[in-house]
């Protein structure tokens, strides 16, 4: 325990002055002989302890998570006018606020920051931030203390007016975004962007756990955890203060559902009173936020100044100014007066779910940054004859189908990702087997005419015309998109062959099978993966293995299926083959 001096008490003014007698004059030979006395025995301590604070102090730069900040702050002002010493020299706790992704990526050097990541005692948000850093930098000095500040449970937020009333139960299956691209949702789910966000990530780590428990299947899974999360990129925040505004700004035709810590909630609240929000805990349990001391240094005099600090902010007068700010202790309780129950905060804690491991942090991550990066689409539709048979029991052609279907899947691409179209068959332009109908730009971009590319891309699909007598020269269009691809490659996206056929090769006297192996095994670079995704349909496709082989070499994907309507599904399995991947560890 630190050394702490006493304070001398100043008379209190306004007391009126009394002429002194003797009771004066023993009242003032008594307070001299106190003062007299205080000053031998501080005399006498001092002598004990040798130069006391008369060194230089001990600095303790104490970076902390914002919310935390000005809790910690009024504690260290009260702990540096106490003059807690190591060594006879006094340590001086400095708390200044930070970013706990900032400081995470400005150690493992595996995303941006803004400078100033350097701290002796760290105090982020969450754990999950010291055990990415221990997996991703092992080098780096990260001491966990096992002191954990305060918690706050992750939450479902929604304005209070949009609320809705009732006894039951929500889960975490319930909060799964689940319409369809292009879908208008009852009401649309957001978090603050799981990169830079503890609870953005711990929302994706909830999400995949039940859906990893409602679906087995891991197909399944994978389509409907990629629907999930492209649903979720649409509604991201960047940070913080920009879902508070987008929580504060929903409308009544789809008021926005937040996934915020039980104390952001509250510190919403306090600067939102005309558009309150209230938390709905789930029922299934959920992920806490948990605030740990971790030390950063292995000097003697620093760690030793770091653990008197420790001892201060965890007596009972430093957890009541956390639980004046809206967090829990360490034991689930709360301050009723700040978490009210009218504005719907419960006493009782909420079930706790495991934390994330480092492994499934850095994989969540990187699922959702692998979404995050736009993509680079080149996507080829088969025109040939055969595009014309009627696809039984809808009273549509194969082409109707496919097109329709096109145009569902051009709704789950972002607005800054970049398209194309191609059409093939046999001889569709001037003895060419392919043409390009579109070029590959971004779907938000105008043309001359001021209409947008994604309406020019969505029109050409509705406007393809199946060549009658036109065969399909499967080999060559692939060769000739992957060239092109190659040509114009983006390191910055997802650059992929998306390739929409009826039918097997048949072009006599064209490129066969193994000339084109040969030839894409000269264009493949592990560098930059382009990788063929095949959506195979209808009864004519009759050999699906030299499909496969293409997309095993190029990192993509083959699906068949005799059901043109199934395309759409198809689809969404095709964007989740980025998830499948890292889930074999590839």
């Amino acid at each position: 325990m630190g050394r702490h001096r006493g304070r001398y008490a100043e008379e209190p003014s306004g007391r009126s002055r009394r002429r002194r007698g003797r009771g004066g004059a023993f009242a003032a030979l008594a307070a001299a002989m106190v003062i007299v006395v205080g000053l031998a025995v501080a005399g006498v301590y001092m002598f004990g302890q040798g130069d006391g604070c008369g060194g230089s102090d001990i600095e303790l730069d104490v970076a902390v998570s914002p919310e935390l900040g000005p809790a910690l702050t009024d504690i260290a002002s009260d702990f540096n006018a106490e003059e807690h010493t190591v060594d006879n020299r006094c340590v001086r706790a400095n708390v200044r606020q930070a970013d706990s992704a900032n400081v995470a990526f400005g150690i493992t050097g595996a995303g941006a920051t803004m400078g100033d990541t350097d701290s002796d005692v760290w105090i982020p948000d969450s754990s999950v931030w010291s055990r990415l850093v221990q997996s991703q930098a092992g080098e780096a000095i990260i001491t966990e203390t096992g002191t954990s500040l305060a918690r706050s449970p992750l939450v479902l937020t929604e304005r209070t007016e949009f609320a809705e009333d009732g006894d039951e139960d929500t889960t975490w299956m319930d909060v799964v975004p689940t319409a369809a691209p292009g879908e208008e949702a009852d009401r649309v789910v957001r978090v603050v962007d799981p990169a830079r966000s503890s609870s953005g990530l711990g929302t994706l780590y909830l999400l995949h756990g039940a859906l990893e428990e409602a679906t087995p299947d891991a197909d399944t899974f994978n389509a409907h955890m990629t629907a999930a999360l492209q649903a979720l990129h649409q509604g991201a925040s960047a940070d913080e203060d920009a879902a508070f505004l987008a929580l504060s700004g929903g409308s009544a035709e789809a008021p926005p559902v937040m996934v915020m810590s039980e104390q952001a909630v509250w510190r919403y609240n306090a600067a939102h009173s005309d558009s309150a929000a209230q938390p709905n805990y789930l029922s299934d349990g959920t992920y806490f936020l948990d605030y740990p001391y971790i030390v950063r240094s292995e000097d003697s005099e620093i760690t030793r100044a770091a653990e008197v600090f420790r001892t201060a902010v965890r007596t009972d007068k430093a957890v009541e100014r956390f639980l004046a700010e809206g967090f829990r202790d360490s034991e689930g309780g709360l301050d009723a007066s700040v978490l009210t129950e009218e504005a719907g905060f419960l006493a009782e804690e909420p079930g706790e779910l495991p934390a994330p491991s480092e492994g499934s942090i850095t994989e969540l991550t990187r699922f959702w940054n692998q979404l995050k990066m736009d993509s680079r689409v080149l996507t080829i539709i088969d025109i040939s004859g055969s595009m014309l048979a009627e696809v039984p029991g809808t009273g549509l052609t194969r082409m109707q189908v496919a097109g329709a279907a096109s145009a569902e899947g051009l709704q789950m691409f972002s607005d800054s990702s970049e398209l194309g179209l191609w059409e093939f068959s046999t001889n569709v332009n001037n003895g060419m087997n392919y043409q390009e109908i579109a070029p590959i730009r971004e779907l938000q971009a105008t043309d001359e005419a001021g209409n947008e590319h994604r309406d020019v891309i969505g029109a050409a699909i509705q406007n393809l015309e199946p060549l009658p007598q036109g065969d399909t020269a499967l080999y060559e269009t692939y060769l000739a998109a992957y060239q092109e691809m190659s040509r114009t490659y983006r390191p910055d996206r997802t650059n992929v062959v998306l390739m929409l056929t009826d039918g097997d090769n048949d072009n006599p006297g064209g490129l066969e099978f193994d000339e084109l192996m040969s030839e894409l095994d000269s264009l493949i670079s592990p560098s930059r993966p382009i990788p063929i995704i095949t959506i195979a349909f209808g009864p004519d496709v009759q050999h699906l293995e030299p499909l496969q082989e293409i997309a095993a070499a190029t990192g993509g994907a083959a699906y068949m299926t005799e059901d043109p309507t199934e395309i759409g599904d198809i689809f969404l399995q095709a964007f989740s083959l980025r998830i499948a991947d890292e889930n074999d560890g590839s």
